[in-house]
């Protein structure tokens, strides 16, 4: 568990390595939707993805470790990616394993970053095993994706940024993969004042998480089906599950169309490239519009590591009529 405290100490440390994003107002989607849209860029990390917040907490955190043994994560893209900036910034050498299929420029973007990438399995639960084995074959700390309190503080700091520069905020729409991003936002909103409500997103092809959130238990599909890396996990994790089970609001589920769309209007309506996971928060609140009229909502852009193909897809689109 963490607390508002545990935060706060991230942003500390990491402040020190990574820039502050914007929180954008965008008067033309808001105009479209019928409610004020607010867009937190984390595509504009160094990354493009916000979880680079949490691997470079990690690395400082643990650096002696981290440098003596190196850095192991499994990743889809953007985890592995966080690790390699971390492991650069202190000096140790990192392995990322990847499950087979992922785009070519999240591995050549964990390459640049110097990492050595391995690839593993079909899902990202598979990739995870093998680097765990590798992580106790050779003696490197292995970096969870998913179970680790130390990534959901780094991530955590993104919602601070949020209620400072927002704090008359009434919703917080979060994308959920493993789950970090939706940890740092009901620890943040929820600490400074429960009536902020926090909506979860997962995809309809990688909903594990939003079946054992609505079951109250740990429930795995098996598969993870979408076009959302960064959402594609098969099963729900126990960590996470216990700590968003009472806080979350809602999980809401959208196709790849819809995240497509969503790609598609932050793209013409507000300049913005997005990922597939990045968009799936604006993609939930095109779908969730009926019940959102006259507030003030936080989209969160998680990431914008696209590849040109599917890029290109989307700007080709037809235009959007919202």
């Amino acid at each position: 568990m963490i607390g508002l405290r545990d935060i706060f100490k991230a942003r500390k440390v990491i402040s020190k390595y990574l820039p502050r994003t914007p929180l954008i107002y965008s008067s033309k989607i808001s105009e479209l939707l019928g409610f004020d849209v607010y867009l937190k860029l984390e595509n504009l990390q160094p990354t493009r993805a916000f979880k680079v917040r949490g691997g470079v907490y990690f690395a400082i955190t643990r650096k002696e470790e981290a440098v003596k043994r190196g850095l192991v994560a499994a990743s889809t893209g953007n985890h592995g990616q966080s690790v390699a900036y971390g492991g650069r910034l202190v000096g140790a050498e990192v392995t990322i394993v990847m499950p087979h299929g992922v785009p070519e420029v999240k591995v050549k973007a964990l390459k640049d970053l110097g990492a050595s990438v391995v690839f593993y399995g079909r899902v990202y639960e598979e990739a995870s095993e093998y680097a765990e084995k590798l992580a106790r074959e050779k003696g490197m700390l292995f970096v969870h994706g998913v179970n680790e309190p130390l990534l959901y503080a780094g991530v955590g700091t993104m919602h601070l940024e949020n209620i400072e520069d927002l704090p008359d905020v009434d919703v917080i729409i979060n994308p959920i993969g493993g789950g970090s991003g939706a940890i740092g936002a009901v620890t943040v909103a929820k600490t400074i004042d429960p009536s902020i409500k926090v909506i979860g997103v997962q995809a309809e092809g990688a909903q594990s998480f939003y079946l054992s959130w609505k079951a109250g238990r740990l429930i795995s599909t098996g598969k993870a089906d979408t076009i959302a890396e960064g959402l594609a996990t098969s099963k729900a994790y126990e960590l996470p599950l216990s700590i968003l089970r009472g806080k979350l609001d809602d999980v809401v589920l959208v196709s790849d169309s819809e995240i497509k769309r969503a790609m598609k209007v932050l793209l013409e309506e507000a300049g913005q490239v997005a990922e597939p996971s990045g968009a799936a928060a604006m993609a939930a609140a095109i779908k969730m519009r009926d019940s959102l009229q006259g507030k003030k909502v936080i989209v969160m852009v998680t990431g914008g590591n696209v590849s040109p193909q599917m890029l290109r897809e989307v700007i080709e689109m037809p235009k959007i009529n919202l």
